[in-house]
């Protein structure tokens, strides 16, 4: 077993499932190919298009920027990942925003009969959704930086580790 996660780099259960979904993916995609090639083939290119050309360029100046605002600030803060307390809610909040963005922005045909709903909920739920996101992970960052401030206190107070006792 040892031999084999030195040559794999993990256990068989990760090769396992990584075959099982490299099947699912093929699955689907023969499935997807065989009713509707073209409009699939455009859609991949038009999603890749997407992300490589307009979406990763505008994150990664997002982060470059919170990464050179956040850290000239002059409170020595102990090592925690903060950005990724500030990368997850982010992500989220924008996957929804581009799931729901017609909804959102009111650019949908209304079809309040399926939903009972008006398309003027939306903007304010997913506002909402935001705000417990980026508040939820605001605590869990505070939470963590209490932490890691009394583990460090704690160990300035401890005695010394090399204390020699001799009689």
């Amino acid at each position: 077993m040892a031999r084999f996660v030195r040559w794999y780099g993990s256990g068989p259960l990760h090769l396992l499932v990584l075959i099982c979904s490299f099947a699912l993916t093929g699955y689907a995609m023969v499935r997807l190919f065989a009713f509707r090639p073209i409009e699939v083939a455009i859609w991949f290119v038009g999603a890749a298009i997407l992300h490589d050309l307009i979406l990763l360029p505008l994150y990664s100046v997002a982060d470059l920027s919170a990464h050179f605002v956040l850290r000239h600030r002059g409170d020595p803060v102990p090592q925690v990942p903060w950005i990724n307390y500030l990368r997850v809610p982010t992500f989220l909040s924008g996957v929804l925003l581009l799931v729901w963005f017609p909804l959102i922005l009111e650019l949908a045909v209304p079809y309040e009969g399926d939903t009972a709903l008006t398309q003027d909920v939306y903007l304010g739920r997913w506002l909402a959704i935001t705000a417990v996101l980026f508040g939820a992970s605001a605590v869990a960052f505070a939470v963590e930086l209490r932490r890691v401030r009394r583990a460090a206190r704690a160990d300035e107070e401890g005695p010394p580790a090399d204390h020699d006792t001799k009689p």
